[in-house]
């Protein structure tokens, strides 16, 4: 039997300050990706601006689109098309794997599925 294809991620993250949040997030979704073996490709929006820049071919092989920042993203534009999920980049923090769940769940939804994770209300 063959195995299954390698599902394929890619990422934003952003913070309001720019900094130590998108990289704790980015390094933190690297590594749970790495748990499921998953192929993922990051793009940070920082301090020192975007780097890893998503290509138009990344986003349109992605299976999902992952964005996670708490600030608007520069060229969020770019994913009207895609399955994604956005997370506050705290609540992904706290929670790491309520977004993952969300991921393998949208993998078998249709294509412009957007899926939005919010903080639970405490009263």
């Amino acid at each position: 039997m063959s195995a299954a294809p390698v599902k394929y991620l890619v990422a934003v993250t952003a913070c309001v300050s720019g900094v130590a949040h998108t990289y704790m997030a980015a390094e933190r979704l690297e590594k749970l990706c790495q748990l499921e073996n998953w192929s993922i490709k990051i793009e940070t929006q920082g301090a020192l601006g975007t780097e890893n820049r998503l290509t138009e071919e990344d986003i349109s092989r992605a299976d999902v689109v992952l964005l996670i920042t708490d600030i608007e993203l520069a060229g969020a534009e770019r994913f009207a098309h895609s399955r994604s999920i956005q997370s506050g980049i705290n609540l992904f923090l706290r929670d790491p794997q309520r977004v993952m769940i969300a991921a393998r769940k949208l993998l078998s939804a249709p294509q412009h599925t957007r899926l939005i994770l919010e903080s639970p209300s405490f009263r």
